[in-house]
């Protein structure tokens, strides 16, 4: 008995605790990542614009909705702030928008978009303001677009043009005997040219030399339109450093005051007509962005345009804020190709590429979509070769002047050690039932019927993609082929050999959505909703990131993201249709 009523006291306290556990996680969640709304929206206010947490386009969201305790869905995407400011330049509330030290994560074409919307803020009469410490040549181009900017007295500004550095590795190989072995179709697949040779080709440095040049052009004509400062000037500066010292960027017009940050806050209060020795009133663009998506009024019409956010690279699986997966993609575009009300579907394309096979299941995706409903493509910084392959069949693409795409071409990449084994004392002998049972192995050399199968299969692959493009966007395999082999184009190079149709914006890319589905009251529903298990789940608590963080710590930002870029080549597998290099615009 007494034995029983210990078994039963057992259970029942093992009860009791994963109770208490598990209203305790959820209330240790609604602590730390829950939605108060922030703090109070008041009369005479300015929006702080702090941007350093946003870095995707689409914050993301989950099938499960307990997975919104354990997400990040307390973050808020570009768009989301975007549509804030919108809301902003109608609100009584708001008088203005300050750009306070902003350091973002944002590429150029994001950039764009936010630049827009500031511009837009401003024709409602409110005034956009600046300061930093110093400002990086990204940053400048977003904060150019304020009514005054303000610049530290110890600061910088870098202004000097963009520069591009590429390391190369053939020397390497052959001292340390490992060697890439490169499989490619392309002359502009520069991703690998590292590897065969110890010096840049003509070929790469010709399309990295217009791509700059285009971005850069494209960059000084925003800051002359909004400094009123002639193109030729912005380049005589860049190329002199002649906005290298506060003093010197006044001089030329890039900044309008010299002042510590005391002096910023109280012009600010000038501007509202606030009592120097009183506080104005701040709201974050954070919260100011939660109250808007918490409070905005839906729409009477049931018609939507469905926004489907393609980001990060193409891989296998289910993918995330961070990756395309095929899961997540394929189903998104069934969902919104099956739901009655919605009208058109946007996709949002922010990628270098990836996987040539993902690429293709998510393209038929999208040409099964087009079948029954328009489909319109907004490029984002990139959407370039495995990124430009899902988009090349939409009805209509839209990029912006800086956008990067193109690239279409495709490789495959093999690490072989055999040079180094034989260096060490390790032999490697196969025994084999057929020809070509073995396959490829790094340990011996690269067996050319392997190699004959593997081109055979980039070329089929290469193919295929221009194929694809020559359909989509109604033009001759040749004609394809010519502005192909992987070469990388901006945006407005792009519109003149039609790879894209129209320069703008997500929201140009929304109203053409409207205007080819024939709707004009309609709402917008954003896509993916992606399925996450216990483990994702639990990878979202603080102690799921400490690893990250500690090894941020220990090894800095920037020797970080370079690991992370190690990592990221060492998981693609299969034949890859991805960007040949990564731009970071600075």
């Amino acid at each position: 008995m007494k034995f029983l009523s210990n078994v039963i006291a057992t259970v029942v306290g093992l009860f009791v605790f994963l109770m208490l556990f598990f209203f305790g996680i959820i209330f240790i969640a609604v602590l730390f990542g829950g939605d108060s709304n922030g703090a109070a929206l008041k009369d005479n206010s300015v929006i702080e614009l702090n941007l350093k947490d946003v870095k995707f386009d689409y914050a993301g969201k989950y099938k499960d909705p307990w997975m919104s305790f354990f997400s990040e869905e307390k973050n808020i995407g570009l768009t989301d702030i975007i549509n804030a400011i919108d809301v902003a330049s109608i609100d009584d509330n708001i008088k203005g928008i300050s750009i306070l030290n902003n350091n973002s994560q944002l590429g150029m074409a994001q950039s764009k978009d936010l630049r827009n919307a500031l511009e837009n803020f401003k024709k409602s009469g409110k005034f956009v303001m600046a300061y930093a410490n110093s400002y990086s040549q990204k940053e400048y181009y977003l904060n150019s677009v304020a009514n005054s900017i303000y610049l530290n007295p110890v600061g910088d500004l870098d202004f000097k043009g963009l520069s591009s550095e590429i390391m190369f590795f053939k020397d390497l190989q052959e001292k340390t005997g490992v060697k890439m072995e490169v499989l490619r179709h392309g002359k502009y697949k520069s991703a690998v040219e590292p590897f065969l040779d110890n010096k840049m080709s003509e070929a790469n440095r010709e399309q990295t030399s217009e791509l700059l040049q285009s971005i850069w052009n494209s960059v000084c004509v925003e800051i002359s339109k909004s400094r009123n400062i002639s193109t030729s000037k912005l380049n005589e500066i860049a190329n002199g450093l002649l906005a290298r010292t506060p003093e010197m960027a006044k001089h030329h017009k890039l900044i309008d005051q010299i002042a510590y940050e005391d002096v910023y806050h109280n012009d600010i209060k000038k501007a509202l007509k606030v009592k120097a020795d009183k506080e104005y009133n701040k709201i974050s663009i954070n919260d100011y962005t939660k109250k808007m998506i918490t409070t905005s009024i839906v729409a009477e019409s049931d018609d939507k345009i469905a926004i489907i956010y393609a980001q990060g690279e193409i891989q296998s699986g289910e993918g995330d804020v961070n990756t395309i997966g095929e899961g997540s993609m394929r189903r998104s575009l069934k969902e919104a190709r099956k739901d009655k009300k919605v009208k058109a579907i946007v996709l949002r394309i922010d990628s270098p590429g990836g996987s040539a096979l993902t690429s293709d299941l998510i393209w038929r995706e999208v040409e099964l979509t087009k079948k029954v409903k328009p489909v319109v493509v907004s490029m984002g910084n990139y959407a370039a070769s495995g990124g430009y392959y899902i988009a090349c069949n939409a009805n209509t693409i839209f990029a912006q002047n800086n956008t990067i795409t193109g690239s279409i071409g495709v490789f495959g990449i093999l690490p072989n050690f055999n040079e180094l084994t034989k260096k060490v004392g390790i032999n490697v002998e196969q025994v084999n039932t057929n020809n070509n049972a073995a396959g490829y192995s790094p340990f011996v050399p690269l067996d050319e019927n392997f190699k004959a199968v593997t081109l055979e299969s980039i070329e089929h692959i290469y193919k295929t993609f221009v194929t694809h493009v020559a359909e989509g966007r109604k033009m001759n395999f040749t004609a394809v082929d010519s502005i192909a082999q992987g070469r990388v184009w901006s945006g407005s190079e792009a519109l003149k050999i039609g790879l894209v149709d129209k320069i703008g914006g997500l929201n140009a890319a929304i109203v053409e959505a409207a205007r080819l589905s024939k709707t004009q009251n309609y709402t917008t529903r954003n896509y993916p909703e992606y399925e996450k298990d216990l483990d994702d789940m639990l990878s979202r608590f603080p102690f799921g990131s400490t690893k990250q963080n500690i090894i941020e710590e220990e090894i800095g930002i920037e020797n970080y993201q370079l690991l992370q870029q190690v990592k990221k080549f060492q998981s693609r597998k299969g034949v890859q249709a991805i960007m040949p290099f990564e731009i970071s615009i600075y």
